[in-house]
């Protein structure tokens, strides 16, 4: 006569009998074997760049402007992380990062007087063919530089650290089309770390991805208010 296991899985009664409940026991052991080896191999130190990153982003994607404290302490994380990891150029990128937080802050809190926030902007035809051309020849220059270090993917780091560079000037300055920047980047960033085994940062790439997208759509909305507003 066979032998019944009662179980209780993802709010559902389970009835598992001889194979099944050997094959679901060692499943569910497995599982939390490779989930425990996974979390020793994560740092203190990503972990809390996960959590500001994430944290920062999210405050500006619904217009806070508290995302820029947040975000200095969490690019003063991963300017360690990417040291480590000899992603020189994504290390760079932090202290420039840094020092822009800094600026989007000072610009976010000048709002007009008449304003709750500072005012959401959109790009203009002339930024466009700048920020190419900037993307363009950054990426060529710091390429060639660091094809000659120990740095990983020299051309494709540097590609996406241009692009993060623009990404960033247009949050300081509160272009909408920053976000659809940051959603571009954040896509090829996370098979890059992942690569690296950098899992947790990867996590929260992709979560970027997402909050991106609700950032894009978010200020959309409120520029579409300004312009009933100001019409």
């Amino acid at each position: 006569m066979a032998n019944f296991d009662v179980n209780w899985v993802n709010g559902r009664i389970v009835v598992l009998c001889g194979q099944q409940m050997f094959i679901y026991i060692w499943t569910m052991q497995h599982f939390t074997h490779a989930l425990e080896i996974w979390w020793q191999h994560q740092t203190v130190l990503e972990l809390m760049g996960f959590f500001t990153g994430v944290l920062c982003v999210w405050l500006a994607a619904i217009n806070n402007i508290w995302n820029w404290p947040v975000a200095v302490v969490s690019v003063g994380i991963y300017i360690f992380i990417f040291f480590n990891t000899h992603l020189y150029a994504d290390m760079g990128l932090q202290v420039y990062f840094m020092a822009m937080n800094i600026y989007g802050w000072y610009f976010w809190s000048k709002k007009p007087i008449t304003e709750e926030k500072t005012p959401v902007l959109r790009i203009t035809p002339r930024e466009i063919a700048y920020s190419i051309i900037a993307v363009i020849v950054f990426t060529v220059f710091l390429g060639s530089v660091l094809k000659y270090t120990t740095a990983s993917y020299p051309f494709l780091d540097s590609f996406c650290t241009a692009c993060s560079l623009v990404g960033q000037v247009f949050l300081a300055r509160k272009v909408l089309e920053n976000w659809l920047i940051w959603i571009f980047v954040d896509i090829i960033y996370l098979p890059v770390y992942i690569l690296k085994h950098l899992d947790v940062t990867a996590l929260m790439y992709g979560l970027y991805i997402f909050i991106a997208i609700w950032g894009y759509l978010d200020w959309q909305k409120e520029y579409r208010e300004q312009q009933l507003q100001q019409a």
